[in-house]
């Protein structure tokens, strides 16, 4: 069960990280109209989502390679990924333009993190300290 559990994590890691990596970079750089069919977007949240679709593939390969630090690299991704949320917030007060696709996307992408970071102390500290043990 933890195996698969562990895979799950990974094929979710990968795909979130790559499809993530792939639509900021497409819509900072402007490729393939991206940015256009995106309207109103908050520039700022674009970077962090950037910044967290690389930290969900370093950390599909920590989790590959049962790295102890792939939890930290998850809670680096929370807080930037809160960092954001509050600046978004104040973007939104100071009357910046937003859509609430944004909003919610932010927020998803807060709980996603955090349960992931869950999960993944839950699979490669354990298992660490298991193999101490022995």
């Amino acid at each position: 069960m933890r195996k698969a559990i562990k895979i799950i994590v990974l094929i979710f890691l990968i795909g979130f990280g790559g499809l993530t990596v792939f639509l900021t970079s497409s819509v900072l750089l402007d490729l393939f109209g991206i940015r256009q069919k995106e309207g109103n977007f908050v520039p700022f949240i674009v970077w962090i989502n950037l910044f967290s679709g690389f930290g969900y593939l370093l950390a599909a390969y920590g989790i590959w390679k049962n790295n102890n630090r792939t939890t930290i690299l998850l809670v680096l991704n929370i807080i930037l990924l809160i960092i954001g949320n509050i600046a978004l917030y104040f973007h939104i007060q100071a009357g910046g333009i937003y859509k609430m696709e944004t909003v919610k996307g932010m927020i998803f992408r807060l709980v996603v993190t955090t349960v992931i970071a869950i999960l993944t102390k839950y699979f490669i500290i354990n298992k660490s300290l298991q193999n101490e043990i022995k």
